[in-house]
């Protein structure tokens, strides 16, 4: 693949409900009662029950893979949760955005940042990936 400096990837955009993290849940063995119960996420002070933050950081490396199209291009990849993706009780769900750029290109590793949001709030920080090219 050949990338330019600040070459931007189109955003991708996933929408996450209730029904998601209950198959996360299942598929992770994270069965923390702040991702299904309102009542308990409420009561350790967050808004309501919220996204499994390893989740969000598997969207995010989604809509990486989509990009570059070939997983083992993929040197390296990671980032710092920051805010709760908070999943309402409806079947609409919320939406979580990744979008990226090439911050830079060194001798056939390309570093990808990536933006990850919901409802226009950053939910991870320091998202960065290197990838060949």
């Amino acid at each position: 693949m050949t990338w330019e400096t600040h070459h931007e990837f189109a955003a991708q955009t996933y929408v996450v409900t209730r029904a998601d993290l209950v198959r996360y849940a299942g598929a992770s063995g994270d069965f923390n009662p702040i991702h299904w119960s309102d009542r308990v996420a409420i009561s350790v002070g967050l808004p309501g029950v919220v996204a499994h933050g390893m989740y969000t950081l598997a969207l995010a490396s989604r809509a990486l893979t989509s990009w570059v199209q070939d997983p083992a291009r993929v040197v390296s990849f990671g980032g710092r949760f920051t805010k709760p993706v908070v999943v309402p009780d409806d079947d609409e769900g919320t939406e979580v955005v990744v979008s990226g750029r090439v911050t830079s290109l060194d001798d056939g590793i390309a570093t990808i940042g990536l933006t990850v949001t919901n409802r226009g709030q950053k939910v991870l920080a320091k998202t960065e990936a290197t990838v060949r090219c």
